[in-house]
């Protein structure tokens, strides 16, 4: 079996990458017979950030739209069409040079097309965030004219999802926001740590792991951990990150939290850090998952988070293997760390259950997920050939 991944590039640190790399290496390693193949567009000659199976073979069609970052909007929007049709041209031709049985879309531009590639191909779209955050879902306008692009866009995307032969969502509440969806399916995305070791919950150590961004609600963790500190003062918050933190830079200046809130940036051994640390909080505004929860309860730390849209209420069974607070609610964010710091015995116990909770994420089991779907599709493929 041949399969195509396409993502802009591996060379980010992000969650997108980190699961499309870590899913193609097991494929490519576990599969029986397989083929892997990931195509990026916008990798201009980085190194992938996380590490890619030998076996896998990477290409770069190098059309360089959305980077450099920092371009000046106009040209982009005047070079645009021109590269469109470039990164169309050359996709389509790297794909029937490849030939797959199997192709799988992040969702990008090439979503525009792909369905008009070969019919016996089966693609896939996996859709790693929510609904009501991507593109123009998230506008909100009074405008009749931007109204009216918003609409064709949101129908333009709903047509392209249904043209395809499966649309991958993250969680069961996720489906239920994709009633115009006819071809969906929920799978969990896999651990991509197996910790040797785990957490005694005993350090007085609060962590946060994610992108400083507002999407993550950083600045509302830190308005939380002032209630925190002012009561348990020795505890300390570490908030292990990247991107620009100076919003929350200030706000640990004006509630003088220097010493028991630290930003710390991104790192590799984030395994250690959760097995250092005792409560994991995630103060996300939305999610498409919340890989950092699954990741935090393999290491044995229970988790603290917002019930927001989407993953939290999918992973963590309230006050048995973690604890859900309503979302973006502070006040109560900061009384549920206080009551797992005052009680160590539920703690260390919701700690443990989240560890056995955790497995149920393992790569093997959710690979078996995709093998079954895979050949689900091959099949209808060669039946409606035939």
């Amino acid at each position: 079996m041949k399969i195509v991944y396409y993502l802009p590039s591996l060379y980010i640190s992000g969650g997108l990458e980190r699961i499309i790399t870590f899913k193609a290496n097991y494929f490519a390693e576990h599969l029986k017979d397989s083929e892997v193949y990931i195509i990026t567009s916008e990798q201009n000659n980085n190194e992938p950030y996380f590490k890619v199976s030998p076996q896998i073979k990477l290409i770069d069609i190098n059309v360089l739209i959305d980077t450099p970052i920092n371009q000046n909007k106009l040209l982009k929007l005047l070079k645009y069409p021109f590269k469109y049709l470039l990164f169309k041209s050359r996709f389509k031709r790297i794909i029937k040079e490849i030939n797959p049985d199997i192709l799988i879309s992040t969702l990008r531009r090439e979503l525009n097309f792909i369905s008009s590639i070969d019919k016996k191909i089966v693609k896939i779209g996996e859709f790693h965030i929510s609904r009501f955050s991507y593109h123009s879902y998230s506008i909100k306008t009074t405008s009749l004219i931007v109204g009216y692009i918003k609409s064709y866009f949101e129908k333009r995307f709903i047509r392209n999802i249904n043209s395809l032969d499966s649309f991958v969502v993250l969680t069961e509440e996720e489906k239920t926001f994709w009633p115009e969806i006819n071809n969906i399916e929920v799978i969990h995305n896999p651990l991509t740590i197996n910790p040797v070791t785990k957490s005694d919950c005993n350090n007085k150590k609060v962590i946060a792991v994610g992108r400083y961004a507002h999407q993550k609600g950083f600045d509302m963790l830190i308005e939380a951990w002032k209630i925190v500190a002012d009561l348990h003062p020795e505890w300390v918050l570490t908030i292990y990150g990247e991107g620009d933190d100076e919003i929350l830079k200030r706000l640990i200046d004006k509630y003088n939290l220097h010493n028991s809130c630290l930003l710390k940036p991104a790192t590799q051994e984030i395994v250690n850090k959760y097995c250092e640390s005792s409560i994991f909080v995630l103060s996300s505004r939305y999610e498409g998952f919340g890989l950092v929860i699954t990741e935090a309860m393999a290491c044995g730390v229970p988790p603290i988070a917002f019930d927001c849209p989407c993953g939290p209420k999918d992973i963590i069974n309230n006050f048995k293997d973690g604890i859900l607070v309503k979302s973006e609610d502070i006040n109560e964010l900061a009384d549920k760390i206080c009551f797992l710091i005052e009680n160590e015995n539920i703690r260390k116990e919701m700690g443990i259950k989240a560890r056995k909770s955790s497995e149920r994420f393992k790569i093997e089991h959710i690979t078996m997920q995709w093998e079954s779907l895979f050949e689900k599709l091959v099949k209808n493929k060669t039946i409606n050939k035939d």
